[in-house]
């Protein structure tokens, strides 16, 4: 496990190298493509990397973020499910509750895709 001392004492700066090395002493069940995911939602969320060099902050982040993630994937799951019972019915006859379910899902994807490219896409 990662120590929540400065990380600066290694002579480096954080690198998108540096960074997942951290992520999976911090999470070492990890798999690559988590490590991966958590390496870009990180760099998305701050400017200088090198802010993540403290081991405190560094935990905090990845924490804060794992949790954003799983918020995301837990919104998505649902919304899938919904869009899948919408799909087996008829466009012509839906409910305006079913196009709000539609918006919803919309708004959701945004969101996701937000938090991959770093930066606001959509306010629906």
């Amino acid at each position: 496990m990662i120590s929540h001392q400065s990380l600066a004492d290694e002579g480096t700066t954080m690198n998108c190298h540096s960074l997942a090395r951290h992520i999976e002493e911090i999470q070492p069940e990890a798999t690559p493509q988590d490590v991966a995911r958590l390496c870009l939602l990180l760099t998305n969320e701050y400017a200088k990397l090198d802010d993540l060099l403290d081991g405190a902050t560094l935990h905090r982040a990845w924490k804060e973020t794992g949790l954003r993630l799983q918020l995301a994937t837990d919104q998505h799951a649902a919304m899938t499910q919904e869009l899948e019972e919408l799909a087996n019915g008829d466009p012509k006859s839906f409910t305006q509750e079913q196009i709000w379910v539609l918006i919803r899902a919309i708004k959701v994807q945004s969101q996701i895709l937000q938090m991959y490219v770093g930066h606001p896409l959509l306010d629906v």
